[in-house]
């Protein structure tokens, strides 16, 4: 369908009050978030009826308007033209909404604006692997082998894709080196650098780690010996902890170094101090902090599921997409991360693709139960777009709307993640978030997430389709009494 974005953008910017209410304004996957100088002036429900507005609120400072994948980016074109104002980053928005944000929201915010840049690769090397892991696996498609033991001439495109796919978490270090640096205000290609020497093919494999520190196979660590300081010679692919701390030392270390250092010897002196003393300090006190940090918060976390796994399913399957809404969602991405080079495998991400599953569901039954063409447009595509892994067109648009949506998905999500941690279900890597979300799933834990996905759509839909038609129907005999 074709939209008048131009006329979208004017009617936006008239209702939030005007260009000159504009500090900054940026845009992410699905809303337009802008920095007002006084949220008093936009006219809420004036804005609730412009063509493509599926929702909006305030967090932290920032005024966000849900738009919808792909249409955000052309909405936001018109609006910065129209207002004359200057592109902007997520980063610059949020900056200027940090001094109303408590600890937690500031610590959250670091890791939207790290990861987010990054996420891209992250899916597609997701992706990649559960096309691999799917390719290699045993009984998936036939009776006691592979598809590779089945038809040998494909080991070739399985080790172009198994090398595609590790890529981006092999070199994970050097994406978040690069990111958190133009998040911390350092140079980028500093960044990349520090990354790439914590996964120098010199240094110890860090999956080999744990084999080398429990001297199993004879395995031992090695280690730079300078002058009996002795400094683990191991690296860090997969891991987030270490780069990140170190990154952030290193912006400090260059911020300290340039107002000191002469111009005439700025480029000379302030790249190769940076590096030496940031990266001493990653390889000998960093990392290993690091890095023994997040094995503590990993194992801390899967011995709560353990002790009460399905305590610990109810509550993430009914409180992740309520955190969605504050954006405490992408702390989940380091996490997962952490898991998967700590344990081989994440529990968090397959629950969260089932709330995805589940808010797409209870769009879904509202597309049915919804009178007008406009809200049947509004759910149909919401759901659509939660199926695959965006779910704000649907949560702002659609459930939060009705509100008994919204609950129904939440009482869903926790029964399905309830069904996939009692079996265990983990995934290798993080893909699309939604129905898709199988691929990225361990071949042998596939069925019973199919079953969790399944419970994810049958029980959000039911339970909106009882619930919210006769709210609907309560409404519309109100409203014919008032007629």
């Amino acid at each position: 369908m074709s939209h008048d974005y131009r006329r979208i953008a004017a009617q936006i910017l008239e209702n939030i009050g005007g260009a000159d209410n504009i500090r900054q304004a940026a845009h992410c996957i699905t809303r337009l978030r802008i920095s007002l100088k006084d949220e008093s002036l936009v006219r809420q429900q004036d804005l609730r009826q412009v063509a493509l507005v599926k929702g909006q609120f305030s967090n932290a400072g920032v005024f966000q308007i849900v738009i919808g994948s792909g249409d955000v980016d052309r909405v936001y074109a018109e609006l910065v033209s129209q207002a004359g104002i200057a592109r902007a980053t997520i980063a610059d928005v949020k900056a200027s909404g940090d001094q109303r944000q408590n600890r937690l929201q500031q610590l959250v915010k670091v890791f939207s604006d790290v990861f987010m840049p990054i996420l891209p690769a992250i899916i597609v090397a997701g992706l990649l692997m559960g096309v691999n892991n799917l390719l290699g696996a045993k009984g998936m498609f036939l009776a006691n082998q592979s598809l590779l033991d089945a038809y040998p001439g494909l080991s070739g495109l399985w080790g172009l894709i198994n090398m595609m796919a590790n890529t981006s978490f092999v070199f994970l270090p050097a994406l978040v080196g690069w990111s958190a640096a133009k998040r911390f205000g350092g140079s980028e290609i500093l960044g990349i650098v520090l990354g790439l020497l914590l996964v120098h093919p010199d240094l110890l494999n860090a999956w080999n780690y744990g084999k080398a520190a429990a001297g199993l196979d004879g395995a031992a660590l090695p280690y730079f010996d300078i002058f009996g300081l002795k400094i683990e010679k191991v690296g860090y692919q997969g891991q987030i902890l270490p780069i990140l701390a170190a990154t952030w030392v290193m912006c400090r270390v260059e911020q300290w170094l340039r107002p000191r250092v002469p111009n005439a010897a700025q480029l000379l002196m302030v790249p190769i101090a940076t590096i030496v003393v940031s990266g001493v300090l990653a390889l000998a006190v960093i990392g290993p902090l690091a890095r023994h940090l997040g094995i503590a918060v990993t194992d801390a976390l899967v011995y709560v599921f353990n002790l009460a796994p399905w305590l610990g399913a109810l509550l993430f399957g009914a409180l992740y997409a309520p955190l969605v809404l504050t954006g405490m969602h992408h702390m989940f991405i380091a996490v997962d991360l952490q898991l998967i080079a700590n344990q081989g495998g994440t529990f968090i991400w397959p629950m969260i693709a089932l709330s995805n599953i589940a808010q797409g569901s209870a769009a879904l039954a509202m597309f049915w139960l919804a009178n007008s063409a406009n809200e049947k447009s509004m759910a149909s595509t919401s759901a659509v777009s939660a199926f695959f892994g965006i779910t704000e067109p649907a949560m702002f648009g659609v459930n939060l709307r009705y509100k008994l949506p919204f609950y129904a998905a939440l009482a869903g999500s926790a029964c399905a993640a309830m069904l996939i941690t009692a079996g265990q279900v983990k995934a290798s890597a993080i893909g699309v978030g939604g129905l898709p979300a199988f691929i990225s799933i361990i071949p042998q834990h596939i069925p019973l997430f199919l079953a969790g996905a399944l419970v994810a759509l049958v029980v959000p839909f039911g339970l909106t389709w009882l619930l919210a038609r006769r709210q609907l129907a309560a409404a519309g005999q109100e409203a014919a009494r008032h007629a």
